[in-house]
């Protein structure tokens, strides 16, 4: 019988741009993410986040949501520039955003709902990018978000689990090469007229890693000895197979994706260093770490924090890799050379549910990692059509129920037979939110969100599924 740990803690998760609205409210100033919006064809259905879910006024039905949900933990994100409007660390604090995140926190705290934070979900201050490039910055941004990430710990001293990260892999690789994401710089013309894709990506995240360790020194050392708690960051990717398994080279690239996509960031934070993989194939690109810049960054996670959705079949390329390459020269499909086809199409063309997958992922990271406490935080499928379905067909989410069900018990099947040590895991996402450069066209709440009639909230049938789900998993003795 499979099971999950006592002490496990489950929930859903959310980002400040995509659900709470008021952009301008109360002081705040803006993200890149509404500079890259109010750039015509950036976003699929030419939408933003001005009103989104409008959870900035709505934190007390949003714990209520919550609370009926059975949920114990929630994980969201802080809006920097709602803290401090312009960004740095010389710029004013605004009092009125750690207000409202202060009462958010102890209302959670009230309702029995433990706050997960994160302290970057991709919506830098905009005024940042314009004043010295933003990520691209390795002196001054660094230091501008370690400045950022102590007010937030002075602020919220009930917060025990603090996570400085979301996904640098897609701040990094769709923000400054592909060029999908804000502020989308590119070396491709036909997207933006500035950016490089061969070197950007690879000094955003170089960048985004010293942060982070300089915000965990921070944390360590002037807050976790009064506070205690925990802070990590929360690295994304994909499992894989190879496309034949009969192949050396396909074997070989299936492993060498997963290093382009998690061990990049995992590999410095664990072991010291950028993976062999990636040294050989961006040479000098790839940037450096000083002695002072290792020292922060090795051993700065007190758990893994992984976001995982999906699974591809991997292929190994001929010849010499293209430099704007960021997977490793590969190609991944959904079928492998015999035809069979990883899983059903979702709204997303980069997803389809593979459950067998996760748990070989995680058995990966494992043993690469020396079994760090996982927290899965996020987690989670659109389904195909889902917008333009009746409301009453959305509620009745079984795809979405199907997804989760399978996925948390491949998590019990690892913690069980594989000796996966796991933490949480936190479902993506409590509301229908604005997705990014998919706009509002795709859904992937368990709560439907009515944004034709006041953003009213219809929690759907796989809402109702994972308090029981959990109950029947979580060990009682």
């Amino acid at each position: 019988m499979v099971s999950l740990p006592k002490d496990f803690i489950w929930g859903f998760a959310t980002a400040s741009y995509q659900i709470e609205g008021s952009i301008d409210k109360d002081g705040r100033g803006p993200s890149i993410w509404d500079t890259f919006c109010a750039k015509p064809g950036k976003i699929a259905d030419g939408s933003s986040g001005v009103t989104a879910c409008d959870s900035y006024n709505r934190t007390a039905e949003d714990i209520d949501l919550l609370k009926s949900l059975g949920s114990q933990a929630y994980r969201f994100s802080i809006a920097w520039s709602r803290i401090i409007p312009k960004g740095g660390r010389n710029d004013p604090i605004n009092q009125a955003g750690i207000d409202h995140y202060v009462k958010f926190v102890d209302d959670l705290l009230e309702a029995g709902i433990t706050p997960f934070v994160t302290l970057f979900h991709w919506d830098l201050p905009d005024e940042l990018d314009k004043r010295y490039g933003g990520l691209l910055n390795r002196e001054e941004f660094p230091l501008d978000f370690e400045h950022y990430a102590r007010v937030m710990y002075k602020a919220l001293p009930k917060v025990k689990n603090w996570i400085t990260f979301n996904e640098p892999w897609c701040s990094s690789i769709l923000g400054y090469s592909v060029g999908q994401f804000a502020p989308g710089r590119t070396s491709n013309r036909e997207r933006n007229d500035v950016g490089d894709s061969s070197t950007e990506p690879w000094i955003v995240g170089h960048n985004l890693l010293v942060a982070h360790g300089r915000a965990v020194k921070v944390y360590r050392e002037e807050f976790k000895p009064t506070n205690g708690g925990q802070i990590a960051i929360v690295l994304n990717g994909d499992a894989t197979f190879p496309w034949n398994p009969t192949d050396p080279l396909d074997v070989e690239a299936a492993n060498r994706k997963i290093e382009f996509a998690i061990a990049w960031f995992g590999d410095p934070i664990y072991l010291g260093h950028y993976p062999e993989s990636m040294k050989k194939q961006l040479g000098d690109r790839l940037p450096t770490f000083t002695e002072e810049e290792r020292a922060l960054v090795y051993q700065s996670n007190d758990f893994y924090g992984m976001n995982h959705y999906t699974a591809d079949y991997v292929k190994h390329k001929e010849g010499t890799p293209a430099p704007e390459d960021f997977q490793g020269h590969l190609q991944t499909t959904f079928w492998n050379w015999r035809g069979d086809c990883l899983g059903e199409e979702t709204q997303c063309p980069w997803l389809r549910p593979c459950a067998p997958g996760f748990r070989d992922l995680l058995v990966w990271l494992s043993k690469r990692y020396n079994y760090p406490k996982i927290y899965v935080t996020e987690n989670g499928t659109s389904i195909k059509g889902e917008n333009d379905m009746p409301r009453e067909q959305i509620l009745e989410d079984d795809f979405r129920l199907n997804y989760y069900d399978s996925y948390v018990k491949a998590l019990a099947t690892a913690y069980t037979l594989d000796g996966i040590n796991v933490g949480g895991y936190f479902a993506w996402s409590l509301l229908d939110n604005f997705e990014w450069a998919e706009g509002y066209e795709t859904r992937f709440g368990v709560t439907y969100v009515d944004y034709e009639n006041g953003q009213t909230r219809y929690p759907k049938k796989s809402a109702k599924h994972l308090k029981p789900l959990f109950e029947s998993l979580v060990r009682k003795d």
